[in-house]
């Protein structure tokens, strides 16, 4: 067996590949997305029209919202991330399993009482709940079951408000499953018709810290993306991992062999626009991410986000090449060279809409092509266009 590197020209979009693509999405390229958080919910639900074959590697350290509640019961990794895509990438049409996706969206009310929550749950454990008894069997016996055994497994000062059934039935599994993730997540996969593979990076309960410039360290993705705490004020120097919130020192994770693997056979990487450090860099932290996708042959892209991302206060476009390189070399900074893990860029033909301009001395060096469209249309602005990005990643493949 001999190895053969071939380069070629590529048109952008490429109007015959792409309609190849759509006519047999089974069929469809392995593209891989390096991500977290619902920046890419628009991107998933376009991509299942070309290819059920797209591959997700989602952060786990989300400590906020309903996933925070569920990491502090159970000592688990946050997985409202990986619902929210396993959803984005299901068949929610009367071909799929339009019920299951309708269970697996619902939360409960916020503003109901603990009492009358936990009456919810004993009705949708007990099948009696409209939700529940939509759901065709023996889906149904499987989603009651997983019901009735977070109802068991939850203390009684566990906060239901706003919680994701969905959350709740891969929580349920998860202990159900000792403490796994993918068996869980391949079965939600099936129940719900995913047109694609979801992952978490890893599978574990770390938390995320950032440095800031003025010294201060932060630890939590809850506080760090502006969301559900004031948005940082102070340039962001470096990220880690840690054990907890109540301790900042860092740790070390690698990635599975079944992890590389999936980079491994991509036919295309993407680091897409999102939260740049909380749901891109974050996927990058654990160790062997970055020789995984060096010894991938096949085209890597970065999408910088238009707009303001809180992430970014004090970042120019060419700091956050610089800083994206930097964790993608981190494996091997001697061995590891640009061209292995980042070649081509995306930006939209507006460049006022990114702070600060591009080092060209710099990309030319390193052999990074720029890439510039019509990535915001009138009906997507002031974001990307789903639509429109994922034919130029298509024509790529």
């Amino acid at each position: 067996m001999q190895d053969i590197e071939i380069t070629r020209t590529v048109t952008i979009p490429d109007p015959l590949k792409i309609e190849r693509y759509r006519t047999a999405p089974q069929n469809g390229p392995r593209i891989l997305f390096f991500s977290g958080g619902t920046a890419l919910q628009g991107v998933s639900r376009d991509i299942i029209k070309y290819t059920h074959n797209s591959v997700h590697l989602i952060t786990p350290f989300d400590s906020g919202g309903s996933s925070a509640v569920l990491r502090k019961e159970f000592s688990m990794p946050a997985v409202g991330d990986i619902r929210n895509r396993l959803m984005s990438l299901a068949d929610d049409s009367a071909l799929g399993n339009p019920e299951i996706y309708a269970f697996f969206t619902h939360r409960l009310d916020k503003k109901a009482s603990q009492k009358d929550l936990r009456q919810e749950l004993q009705r949708l454990s007990g099948g009696s709940h409209p939700l529940i008894k939509a759901v065709p069997y023996p889906m149904r016996r499987f989603i009651q079951t997983s019901m009735s055994s977070i109802e068991s497994h939850i203390s009684d000062s566990f906060d239901l408000r706003g919680a994701s059934l969905g959350n709740l039935v891969l929580a349920a599994e998860y202990l159900n499953n000792d403490r796994q993730l993918s068996p869980v997540i391949y079965l939600f996969s099936k129940l719900a018709e995913v047109r694609g593979t979801v992952l978490p990076t890893v599978n574990v309960t770390a938390q995320l810290a950032v440095l800031l410039e003025n010294g201060e360290s932060v630890v939590g993705q809850h506080l760090i993306t502006g969301k559900e705490a004031k948005p940082l004020t102070n340039k962001i120097e470096n990220i880690w991992l840690t054990k907890s919130q109540h301790d900042s020192s860092p740790i070390s994770i690698s990635i599975s062999k079944h992890t590389s693997n999936l980079i491994n056979k991509a036919e295309l990487i993407c680091y897409p626009m999102g939260s740049f450090y909380s749901s891109v860099i974050a996927n990058l932290l654990p160790k062997d991410v970055g020789i995984s996708i060096a010894k991938t042959k096949c085209p890597k892209v970065f999408i910088p986000n238009t707009g303001t991302d809180v992430e970014l206060i004090g970042h120019t476009l060419s700091e956050q090449i610089e800083t994206l390189l930097f964790h993608l070399k981190k494996d091997a900074p001697a061995d590891i060279t640009t061209s292995d893990v980042l070649n081509l860029i995306v930006l939209d033909s507006d460049t006022t809409r990114y702070n600060g301009s591009l080092n060209n001395d710099m990309l030319s060096r390193e052999g990074i092509t720029v890439v510039s469209c019509d990535l915001i249309t009138e009906q997507s602005s002031p974001y990307i266009d789903a639509a429109v990005l994922n034919r130029m990643l298509l024509s790529l493949c």
